[in-house]
């Protein structure tokens, strides 16, 4: 067609090839896809999301897909794993990839981007956490403002006359170097001339581009490829220092390269020894300072920071500290039950913190109280008593000051969504005498009208609930004040996470759709109770929660970002799967896994198994009974049961519940009778109820669910060799095979939601019966384990080795929810000595007691482990100095997981001011850890540490290979040469 010489009224767009690339192996049924926010990428919709191909490249197997976009393209990305169906199976960790094409890319050019899996355990992911950002890095106080920068790269990037495309490439060369310290460049040496061909004086300067990362442009030839190169660590000396292990590598894969222009190459981390730290365990209420009232407070944390500092711990780990107040008495002095999941609990206050204006009386007050409350164990009931009481004396005088200051203001906008139904919930608790919110009448069912009539500030009840108010933001700027003093001194604040909330809460009020109210959740027997343990809260409703994607959860996690750097999943076990308990159940024996996949009735009948009644109800007839009651069977017989047509018996409604037959025990026992044998009694009947093979799911008559260790029952010992072979390869397939595929994809449905939402560095308690696909999740998404030497993972071990530990674990010799390391040594003779001569490796008689010799061994052994985490109770540490082992090992203990009842109380009865002040047990713990490698606030970096140790120079010499895999070299240049800068302008080395 011949030209009419009119000029188009539009600009033609540039059309760029954008080519992925990522080495990934697969397994059979599994492929690669780029998921992102351009439609191209399917518009975050994984079903239309760009599905890579696979292609062999010498022995790596590379996935490639190719995306044709406009010039002025850009997007976030991530890349996941799915099945044939396009059903994820599992996502890459860390945040949302980010690419923007640069200017000048010509029409048809093309663009690779190679990319490499992140895991979460890989050091870009792990230690970009605010753990290590925060804390122990500091990075945040340096953070680099690269928006010039960014502005920079994309001015004129692509000079026509110097950039020839037929036998150049562009390379952008980025790197993750978390660990960098301030005055250290990372440059770049390799085999191509634009990389300096090894010589060091030759190399290329990275520069900052956000996220702990690092970037250069060059331009290397074509025929030049595959080129080798490597990373370095340079200071403003000329000592450098290279990434450890062998060299990297680049090259062009087979698909034709004559349109390439550039190649986006992110190079994962910059190789180097892992880090590793250590750090002290003790819940806030057992600390005791000089000024603290009846139990340890937020601002004690201070100290404690300082006593870490000093012991060169990283790591401070608490308990929960959330509201407990349920019950109004010591009941709520157990930590993981929780009245709201974002109130703080008033117990750790400072009274003498709350104003500056405080008048004499109230001050000699508090005087008086602390020396009266200054006891071996913290006194619950007292000390909450005497701080609210103060609290209540202090807030009426300086209320309207507070509560109209900017910084109150603030507080409230940004918390409303939980302080208003929080201070509600306690106004109508103490109102109703109760917090069983289905006791409150027409608040029974909570609603914002409701709410807000009753915050409102006309309301004759706001003095109470502003006086919650007050105490919570009190407690929230004294937290706050400890966690910004832990961060400046390089310290991790590590909080606790709990499964569950308390079924009369808060939370349980304002989102009943969230929470089965019907069920119980709790642990099977495991280690620390051959009943299993029932925590009493109910379980979650995870198809109601993914609604909203988590969104509570999402809150959560967010709440505590504000304080806390690190935290502890507790009970991990029940984010894949959680045990389930009916509410009438008292004990936890007899429960079912959620979400699991049941025995069905057909599935059973097809094996011979038919008479469910049989199997499903509590197997009792005369020869149980005589066994378990003795002389008085018959009456137990008569008042709690009665015989069926099978001449089998059958409990009577009134008693056919665990909860039931306590009712009736406490309401019948005389204080003066033998409570011994109402125990007795409770127990016997209990262990009827269990007396049950299958047990039927309440919602589901047509489906089972093998009693927890029914072989153990007389009911299945009674069966046919039959239907025991059938029932006993059911049961292992129900608890250890059929769900594992369920639970690994119910962890990658929740785990997920939790850890993007907030950059906290999170770990996993992981203890009890552990699933097969527990581990790779945790491993696959960045979460750190728990290995307790005393209860190893592995099932052939008596005790757990720490050098065989993995890297992405928290090793420690005891813990809250066991004996202290003391104690234990005490507890079992015959355990002591197979541990003191087949573990620490001596042939004589072990000591009776821990001595500091045997601690220190034990914590030798911890500390020289290759966990990333070392953590040791406080108790366990003042165990390496005699004089702080006087007490009665026993009394040291926390918790005991086998009483439901367990009073919280333990206090430490050594003050932090004393343990400050004694320098030669602080060297001790130092010692340790600086002998094992292991880093400590103040500690120079591996990096730091080569560099001081290198003196050697060489004049006018190359960086040669072998100096690069040798791991390092020293270089002074002569009359202060530099190597080479990125172009402040154009970011590329020509």
């Amino acid at each position: 067609m011949a030209s009419t010489g009119v000029e188009l009224p539009f600009k033609r767009i540039r059309k760029i090839s954008l080519r992925f690339r990522l080495p990934y192996y697969t397994q059979w049924g599994e492929n690669l896809a780029v998921c992102g926010s351009d439609p191209g990428l399917g518009a975050w919709d994984v079903k239309k999301a760009l599905r890579l191909v696979p292609h062999h490249h010498g022995d790596v197997l590379f996935w490639h897909g190719t995306l044709t976009v406009a010039e002025d393209f850009s997007c976030e990305y991530n890349y996941c794993v799915v099945d044939d169906q396009r059903n994820v199976l599992k996502w890459e960790s860390g945040k949302r990839r980010s690419f923007s094409l640069p200017e000048g890319i010509p029409d048809g050019g093309a663009v690779d981007i190679y990319d490499l899996w992140r895991d979460g355990s890989a050091p870009e992911s792990l230690l970009s956490r605010s753990a290590f950002r925060k804390a122990i890095f500091c990075q945040d106080q340096n953070e680099v403002n690269i928006e010039d920068f960014k502005a920079n790269i994309n001015q004129d990037h692509f000079p026509r006359e110097n950039f020839n495309m037929q036998d150049s490439v562009l390379v952008r060369f980025r790197i993750c170097c978390p660990q960098m310290e301030n005055g250290k460049f990372v440059c770049l040496t390799g085999s191509a001339s634009a990389l300096g061909n090894w010589n060091f004086k030759e190399s290329v300067r990275l520069s900052h581009c956000g996220d702990a990362s690092l970037q250069a442009y060059c331009i290397i030839r074509t025929d030049e490829f595959p080129i080798r190169y490597k990373y370095f660590v340079k200071d403003k000396s000329t000592k450098i220092i290279p990434e450890i292990g062998s060299d990297r590598e680049l090259s062009l894969d087979s698909i034709p390269r004559r349109s390439l222009t550039m190649i986006f190459l992110s190079d994962g981390s910059f190789r180097e020894t892992p880090w590793r730290g250590a750090g002290v365990a003790i819940p806030v209420f057992s600390l005791r300072s000089n000024d603290d009232v009846g139990a340890g407070e937020f601002l004690d944390l201070k100290l404690l920071v300082d006593l870490s500092v000093k012991s060169g711990l990283h790591l401070i780990q608490l308990l929960p500290v959330n509201d407990t107040s349920v019950h109004g008495m010591w009941w709520d002095s157990y930590p993981y039950s929780s009245l709201s999941v974002f109130a703080l609990h008033p117990l750790y206050l400072r009274v003498q913190a709350l104003s500056q204006k405080m008048p004499e009386e109230i001050k000699q007050e508090i005087e008086k109280t602390r020396e009266s409350l200054n006891l071996k164990d913290v006194d619950y009931d007292g000390t909450m008593a005497a701080k609210l009481a103060i609290t209540k004396k202090v807030f009426d005088l300086e209320k309207n000051e507070v509560l109209s200051s900017d910084a109150f203001q603030r507080f409230f906008q940004e918390n409303e969504a939980w302080l208003k139904p929080y201070a509600a919930f306690c106004f109508l608790r103490d109102f109703f005498e109760t917090s069983d919110h289905s006791q409150w009448g027409r608040f029974s069912e909570f609603s914002k009208a409701k709410l807000e009539k009753l915050v409102s500030k006309e309301s004759e009840h706001y003095n109470t609930v502003a006086f919650h108010y007050y105490l919570q933001f009190h407690l929230h700027l004294q937290l706050l004040e400890a966690a910004e003093y832990a961060r400046k001194n390089q310290i991790v604040l590590k909080g606790d996470l709990p499964i569950g909330v308390d079924r009369h809460s808060v939370d349980t009020w304002v989102y009943p759709n969230l929470f089965r109210m019907n069920t119980s959740t709790g642990a099977p027997p495991d280690y620390f109770d051959k009943n299993g343990q029932n925590w009493g809260f109910p379980t979650y409703n995870w198809e109601e929660m993914s609604k909203d994607n988590y969104a509570w959860w999402q809150s959560r996690l967010t709440q505590m970002g504000k304080y806390f750097t690190a935290y502890r999943i507790d009970h991990i076990l029940g984010f894949f799967r959680i045990w389930e308990l009916p509410e009438h159940a008292v004990t936890g024996l007899m429960g079912k896994f959620r979400p699991s996949i049941p025995l069905s009735q057909e599935e059973l009948e097809k094996q011979g198994i038919w008479d469910f009644y049989r199997l499903s109800q509590p197997y009792v007839i005369d020869q149980i009974l005589q066994d378990k009651f003795g002389s008085i069977w018959r009456d137990v017989a008569s008042k709690y049961l009665y015989k069926n047509p099978y001449q089998r018996y059958e409990f009577k409604e009134e008693y056919n519940t665990e909860k039931k037959i306590l009712a009736e025990l406490k309401a019948k026992v005389e204080p003066t009778e033998g409570v011994q044998k109402a125990e007795q009694l409770k127990e016997g009947l209990f262990d009827l109820l269990h007396e049950i093979v299958l047990i039927r799911d309440p919602e589901d008559p047509s489906k089972f669910y093998p009693r927890f260790g029914l072989e153990e029952t007389t009911s299945f010992k009674e069966l046919d060799d039959h239907s025991k072979n059938v029932l006993k390869s059911l049961y292992y397939d129900y608890y250890f095979h059929r769900q594992e595929k369920l639970w690994r994809q119910n962890a990658l449905k929740t785990l997920p939601a939790l850890l993007n939402s907030s950059d906290m560095l999170a770990c996993g308690e992981d203890l009890g019966l552990i699933p097969a696909c527990v581990h790779p999740v945790m491993q696959e998404l960045g979460l750190i384990g728990l290995r307790i030497q005393r209860m190893p993972s592995e099932p052939d071990l008596e005790f757990g080795i720490p050098a065989n530990y993995g890297y992405m674990t928290v090793c420690a010799p005891s813990c809250h929810d066991c004996s202290t390391l003391r104690a234990w040594w005490e507890e079992d003779e015959g355990r002591r000595i197979r541990f003191f001569r087949n573990v620490l490796g001596y042939s004589e008689a072990p000591p009776a007691k821990c001595d500091p010799k045997v601690a220190h061994a034990i914590m030798q052994q911890h500390v020289e482990a290759p966990s990333i985490w070392a953590i040791f109770p406080l108790q366990d540490l003042q165990a390496l100095k005699e004089e702080y082992s006087k007490r009665p090992a026993v009394d040291e203990t926390i918790n005991d997981p086998t009483n439901p009842k367990h009073y919280w109380r333990f206090r430490v009865h050594i003050n932090l001011e004393m343990l400050l002040a004694d320098e030669n047990f602080q060297m001790t713990i130092k010692d340790l850890i600086k002998n094992s490698g292991r880093s400590y606030p103040g500690k120079k970096s591996d990096f730091q540490l080569k560099l001081d140790e290198m003196t050697d120079s060489i004049e006018g010499a190359g960086l040669t290979e072998s100096a690069c895999q040798n791991g390092y070299a020293s270089l002074n240049l002569k009359g202060g040469q530099q190597p080479k800068e990125v172009s402040k302008k154009e970011g590329i080395i020509f």
